[in-house]
């Protein structure tokens, strides 16, 4: 008898939740941009397009010429930059930057590949972010940007039928935001 009351009470349950109204605080909802926004890459402000990619758990940034030097006797990084702005317009960089960390890249054939990762900033829509980056010749792909889920988790939520949802625009005393993130989640 115990087991038919438990049975006819489960659907009035699951109906009486379906119309309670959303109980997800304010705080934590967070903002819907597109799979492709473009960003102010920093310090120059460069336009590009970025892949914002929730498949990818750490973000990526075209780079080619990687050396791997030590400067005060911490690791360093030093990368060369072709990119194509998303205006049309070539830019090229040698960027110098602290190494964060390496990483290992499983490649979609199925082999690893080791990368340097540095911290870089960057203006979406209105407000500037820095997140760590795995430098990688991004060349064949159409983005020369890609923003993992380490970013995105702390930042927006991604709506695939959508693109270019904000235009960048960072004057420089836009403070640097830092999202929360959970770096133990896989």
């Amino acid at each position: 008898m115990a087991t038919t009351s438990v049975n006819w009470r489960h659907p009035a349950l699951l109906l009486i939740l379906m119309l309670l109204p959303s109980t997800v605080p304010a705080a934590t909802q967070r903002p819907v941009v597109g799979w492709v926004e473009k960003i102010l890459l920093e310090p120059d402000g460069i336009p590009l397009k970025a892949k914002l990619d929730t498949g990818a758990r750490t973000s990526s940034l075209q780079a080619d010429r990687i050396e791997l030097f030590t400067r005060d006797n911490k690791k360093w990084v030093r990368f060369h930059m072709q990119l194509e702005d998303a205006n049309g317009k070539k830019h090229e960089l040698t960027v110098e930057r602290p190494r964060v960390r390496r990483v290992r890249i499983k490649e979609h054939e199925g082999e690893y590949d080791r990368r340097p990762v540095v911290e870089m900033s960057f203006c979406i829509g209105n407000e500037r972010h820095s997140t760590e980056f795995t430098l990688v010749d991004r060349s064949r792909f159409i983005y020369p940007v890609l923003l993992g889920r380490r970013f995105l988790e702390g930042f927006a939520a991604v709506d695939a039928s959508q693109t270019f949802t904000r235009k960048p625009y960072c004057p420089t005393s836009t403070p640097l935001s830092v999202p929360s993130t959970n770096q133990d989640q896989p």
